[in-house]
């Protein structure tokens, strides 16, 4: 590794296997980390062990040796834990699901061989399949717990890794369509990659995935995939496809490797396709700044804007909170306030690419009767899911001539 200040780091969390990546400046791509000394390895077991000779934790292949030989206890679970809020008992010691998240991606950075990781690292972004309010919460506290600060770390789904490793590849590879694969086991998953040029930015977005079964045999396994790819790739042009994920192998895929190529498309094999992903995600919002003229449309994506008419240096305006085109995990705002002859708040809500704006209320019941402008309020905005943002209201009170009620409002809005 060629540089330990102002890292860029990219994890992908998976079910069965993890791996870390790190953005090389100089050779300008990201790194795969190998997770075992002075070999090619890059994938590790998403496993945490508690070890019986001490109080420390290790992670991926380290944990499931001290498991199996060292007796330590083996949690490989970890994806499940981490969309649950329960707590789990780990050899007699009760951890809150984001206290294991926090451990495990530990064991993961120690991979870099940075002495003060988080104190070197610019930006950290997980990867996961799906993204749920739960997941969410969970890797946050995670990364809170670990020390990072909140404008550090980020999170993204699987499809928008993939957006992000295809557009900072070499444009020759995705000035057309581009195809993706995905196996696990018997199952094949194919999405494509498709652009609006006539759109100012671009817009980019992945198409409903298609999904098929491939039998066991290898002869009746590569008739089933060469159906599949002419149903999916059919007569469209594809500067590339991309494939990743367990189950694939030239060994069986003879006449599919060969319909793959047709045309000279270019095919592409990899295991550390999100972890790259997210990497080039952190080095491309941080320093490359390639894609200004693209938009990717995450199905993630909040398509509302979100404001409030308020009084700014005693002039009326507009105060925009949340604006549309982010991913709902990112939308996050908060300010202070103080109430002017009103006891409720009124946000104005208008729809990405719409000039309609309506304006909708959040009573605030039992606010505690004071003179004008003496209330003063903490407002927090927080989506939870692509069309749910969770508002909570806090009663600050006005100094000492006021003192706060302790009242709190929590309301979920689907704007």
């Amino acid at each position: 590794m060629n540089e330990t200040r102002d890292l860029i780091i990219g994890i992908d969390f998976g079910k069965k296997y993890s791996q870390i990546c790190y953005y090389d400046r100089k050779a300008e791509e990201p790194r795969s980390v190998p997770v075992k000394v002075g070999s090619s390895l890059y994938e590790t077991p998403t496993c945490l062990c508690k070890r019986a000779d001490q109080d420390a934790y290790s992670v991926g292949l380290e944990a499931e040796y001290f498991a199996r030989e060292k007796g330590g206890f083996l949690l490989d679970d970890l994806y499940g834990i981490a969309a649950g809020r329960e707590p789990v008992q780990v050899a007699g010691e009760t951890l809150m699901p984001w206290e294991i998240l926090a451990r495990f991606f530990r064991g993961l950075l120690k991979f870099l061989g940075v002495m003060d990781v988080v104190h070197n690292t610019k930006s950290m972004i997980i990867t996961m399949e799906t993204l749920d309010a739960v997941q969410v919460e969970n890797l946050r506290k995670a990364c809170e717990m670990l020390g990072f600060p909140e404008d550090v770390y980020s999170f993204l789904d699987y499809e928008e890794s993939f957006y992000y490793y295809v557009l900072t590849q070499k444009v020759e590879t995705w000035n057309r369509s581009v195809g993706w694969y995905s196996f696990e086991g018997n199952h094949v998953i194919f999405r494509k990659l498709v652009m609006n040029s006539g759109t100012k930015p671009v817009l980019v977005r992945l198409e409903e995935p298609v999904k098929a079964e491939l039998r066991e045999t290898p002869e009746e396994r590569d008739e089933d995939f060469f159906k599949f790819i002419k149903e999916t790739l059919g007569t469209d042009l594809y500067s590339s496809i991309q494939m990743n994920g367990e189950g694939f192998d030239q060994e069986w895929a003879v006449k599919s490797v060969k319909l793959l190529c047709y045309q000279k498309r270019k095919v592409f094999f990899g295991s550390n396709l999100f972890a790259a992903g997210a990497c080039a995600a952190g080095a491309e919002r941080l320093i490359n700044r390639r894609l200004k003229g693209y938009h990717y449309l995450s199905r993630s994506l909040v398509l509302t804007d979100v404001g409030m008419d308020m009084r700014v240096m005693g002039a009326p305006a507009y105060h925009p909170l949340i604006e549309a085109g982010s991913n709902w995990y990112d939308c996050k705002a908060s300010c202070e306030l103080i109430l002017d002859n009103v006891e409720e708040l009124v946000f104005i809500i208008s729809k990405m690419g719409s000039t309609e704006k309506k304006r909708v209320a959040m009573a605030l019941p039992g606010l505690p009767k004071r003179p004008n402008k003496t209330t003063r309020l903490f407002l927090e905005l927080q989506y939870i899911s692509q069309k749910e943002c969770q508002i909570t209201v806090k009663d600050l009170g006005f100094g000492d001539l006021f003192p706060s009620s302790g009242k709190i409002w929590k309301e979920t809005a689907q704007w």
